[in-house]
């Protein structure tokens, strides 16, 4: 089973980091508010980066990382070439 670790951009252009196991699932959740309080404030998203991990672990401890970034650590992440 496969894992992801993403930064969505939200309508206020915010960046919003998460791990799932489904990118799609998680997506259309947070579109239709279903996640954290402040959803319906933030809707919708798009996912502009993410990176696939083979266990949960790595997902959550790449996860902790990129919230620590700064929003311009987060942008030059996002923009980087792959």
């Amino acid at each position: 089973m496969s894992f992801y670790t993403y930064i969505a951009r939200c309508n206020d252009n915010s960046l919003y980091t998460g791990y799932c196991k489904n990118l799609k699932d998680r997506k259309n959740k947070h579109n239709l508010g279903k996640g954290a309080k402040y959803t319906k404030y933030r809707r919708p998203i798009k996912i502009v980066y993410f990176e696939k991990f083979e266990t949960k672990i790595e997902a959550i401890n790449k996860e902790r990382q990129i919230k620590k970034y700064s929003k311009i650590q987060k942008e030059n992440l996002i923009n980087k070439p792959r």
